[in-house]
């Protein structure tokens, strides 16, 4: 349930509030408005609506949250979560395009990948130090050296990172390291892994399991809200179907339901949807007209040479060519690019 402040209410008030909430055994979550204090209460709240809460006298009103993911609805939060990552902001009215290679390979692969990205005015370079690969004897990625790579990147070359983590144990490291972390696909339901991330102070992109259905998807991004951060990225990478044309199936009709459902920011990745490069820009430019606030693509300087996923990976050049076609789309559905 939902418990909205009165106007103006103090912040001793607000604490003797919280304190009532805990001894009750549920659990207290408080957002500051700009004119007045709501609090989540969550746990099992069942016969707690009429149970005197609205006779206290901070208390203007107090209402139910119907929908399953209690923090991750609109329910819980109208307005547009808007995650600020740097300086680069996704949920609001840029849409922002987060690219570069599948992983870190090397020192002067990575640095060459930041310069392009840079180049094309890319503000968040992808690139994953852990690899969760369906074989055991692909790449796996450079791990902790990887992470160190991408904080030397960061600082020489000037551009936000981003990489995927697959451990708790990793957690706190990449946070360190990063601006901004992911879970992937297969970790989407990794529990312990999702209250970690919960409780750092770092924007995490949450991408959705490859069989999910959309509620078990928002159910995952409420185990990371409900530990306390708030900044989530919801990321739609299609889903396995009877299909074997293209790798996955991407379901932009989940970008439209997130988006009708939820209050967090959803952003696309075509390139692990389809496996293969030459659908990658009709993807996302499908992803910019159906609404999504941004995407997640691969883009290498050499995908010949790549040691992971380099035929779904964009050569230079149409990275370049991409950002020019979805300028005027972005442009149509009031986006900036």
């Amino acid at each position: 349930m939902i418990i909205v402040l009165k106007p103006k209410t103090k912040k001793k008030e607000i604490e003797s509030l919280i304190e009532k909430i805990k001894k009750k055994g549920l659990k207290p979550v408080a957002f500051e408005g700009e004119e007045r204090t709501a609090i989540h209460v969550l746990g099992d709240t069942k016969g707690e609506i009429g149970n005197g809460w609205s006779s206290i006298q901070c208390v203007e009103k107090v209402m139910r949250i119907l929908k399953p993911y209690k923090l991750a609805s609109k329910e819980h939060h109208s307005q547009k979560t808007v995650v600020r990552v740097g300086d680069a902001t996704i949920g609001g009215n840029d849409f922002v395009v987060i690219a570069g290679p599948c992983s870190v390979e090397n020192e002067k692969q990575i640095m060459e990948a930041a310069r392009l990205m840079k180049d094309n005015g890319i503000k968040i370079m992808r690139a994953s130090a852990f690899k969760p690969r369906t074989s055991p004897y692909s790449f796996q990625g450079m791990g902790i050296e990887g992470l160190k790579l991408l904080k030397k990147v960061r600082e020489k070359i000037g551009i936000l990172v981003e990489t995927e983590i697959m451990d708790v144990r990793d957690v706190a490291i990449a946070a360190e390291h990063v601006d901004l972390l992911r879970i992937g696909a297969r970790n989407m339901q990794n529990f312990d892994l999702l209250k970690e991330v919960g409780k750092v102070n770092k924007p995490v992109t949450l991408k959705r399991g490859i069989a999910a259905t959309i509620k078990e998807f928002l159910m995952a991004a409420e185990y990371i809200l409900m530990n306390g951060n708030k900044n989530v990225i919801l990321c739609e990478r299609g889903i396995r179907t009877f299909e074997t044309a293209y790798r996955n199936t991407l379901d932009l009709a989940a970008v439209a339901i997130l988006k009708k459902e939820s209050h967090l920011p959803v952003i696309v990745d075509p390139s692990h949807a389809a496996g293969n490069r030459d659908l990658i820009a009709p993807l996302c430019k499908a992803s910019a007209a159906v609404g999504a606030d941004g995407l997640l693509i691969e883009v290498h300087p050499n995908p010949e040479e790549a040691l992971s996923d380099g035929a779904q990976s964009l050569y230079p050049e149409q990275l370049t060519s991409l950002l020019k076609e979805l300028k005027p789309i972005c442009n149509a559905v009031g986006r900036k690019l």
